[in-house]
């Protein structure tokens, strides 16, 4: 293992996490602790595998507000062959041991991701006029956003959609048909626990909720209605087998899919072969999204279109980090 080799590696890894770098944390803390407390055995992964979980949460907490919910699974496979197995670390703390390098380097790179997030916030709050394909295209060509465009595609979705919930003031009734008395009267406590029924109607105001992980594999729940539809958020480009996939990892009879437009006919395709195709509501694509924004953001800024974006930003700065705790951090540790 030479050093080109594992600098290689180690920007590997960098170049596949999203926004929140736990995995290089991870690394980068490792390599402080052996250098700096002289405590930790590059070689001996079993010194270091579970420790160092906690040494990144630490840190990550402190810069990022949140920590790692990835399976162990996944967390452990950073030390697999692939990524940065023992003799990886071990040539990354030769480099590092002296001057602290490798974790500097591991720490600017976060810094400037996370400066790509403060130029995304700052378009949503001083754009003279927001437009929606211009603030999704910042995911696309900032190298620190590109890894969480999908996150950018479900916000923009979730905040339309409760900002329009909201202002046509829908509601949703939860009412019992079934007239038998006896039954009604053994399961009481069901019908006011589960259901929330205490006699009568109960009438609700529509909401969309977000499920707040996207799938690793591109699978699963995004959002879900309390009226009935559940909402996936495609940014990829679909295959039919994946378009099919949709269908069967979701366990709900109204699907909402959301994707690029160029998919429509690939999931549409893929709906008239198989069996479930029933199952969708509707197929919305980035254009009819695009075509809403503009309504909300014109003809109705005042209104919707203050709404929206009130909502975009909380939901922004609910999913990406600020960068407000790293400059502290960076001159603490001797990095900047």
């Amino acid at each position: 293992m030479n050093t080109q080799n594992a600098l290689s590696a180690l920007n590997n890894i960098i170049r596949k996490s999203r926004i929140h770098l736990y995995k290089p944390i991870q690394i980068a803390e490792i390599l402080h602790r052996a250098r700096v407390n002289g405590d930790v055995d590059v070689n001996d992964i079993q010194n270091y595998r579970n420790r160092s979980k906690v040494w990144r949460d630490q840190i990550s907490q402190r810069l990022v507000g949140r920590v790692s919910t990835s399976s162990q699974k996944f967390q452990d496979n950073l030390f697999e062959a692939n990524a940065i197995p023992p003799e990886v670390l071990s040539k990354l703390h030769e480099m590092n041991k002296k001057d602290g390098s490798v974790e500097k380097h591991i720490y600017l790179q976060m810094t400037a991701r996370l400066n790509d997030v403060t130029f995304a916030s700052n378009y949503i709050s001083t754009a003279k006029r927001f437009r929606l394909k211009e603030f999704l295209d910042i995911f696309k060509r900032r190298p620190g956003l590109t890894r969480s465009v999908d996150k950018a595609y479900e916000i923009v979705a979730y905040s339309l959609f409760s900002a329009l919930i909201a202002e046509l003031n829908v509601q949703t009734t939860v009412s019992i048909r079934n007239p038998n008395r006896a039954l009604m009267a053994d399961f009481n406590d069901f019908i006011k626990k589960v259901i929330g029924l205490d006699g009568t109607d109960m009438i609700l105001p529509a909401r969309v909720y977000r499920s707040g992980v996207t799938n690793a594999a591109d699978r699963g729940l995004d959002m879900w209605a309390n009226f009935g539809p559940a909402i996936q958020v495609k940014h990829i480009d679909l295959s039919e087998d994946l378009a099919d996939n949709v269908a069967d990892s979701i366990t709900s009879d109204q699907i909402v899919l959301i994707c690029l437009d160029a998919e429509r006919a690939v999931i549409q395709n893929v709906l008239a072969k198989t069996s479930t195709g029933h199952r969708f509501r509707a197929i919305i694509t980035m254009n009819d999204l695009d075509h809403w924004y503009e309504l909300c953001l014109t003809k109705y800024s005042g209104t919707l279109g203050k709404k929206m974006l009130e909502y975009l930003k909380r939901e922004f700065n609910a999913e990406f980090p600020s960068n407000t705790s790293m400059m502290a951090f960076m001159k603490e540790r001797g990095y900047a």
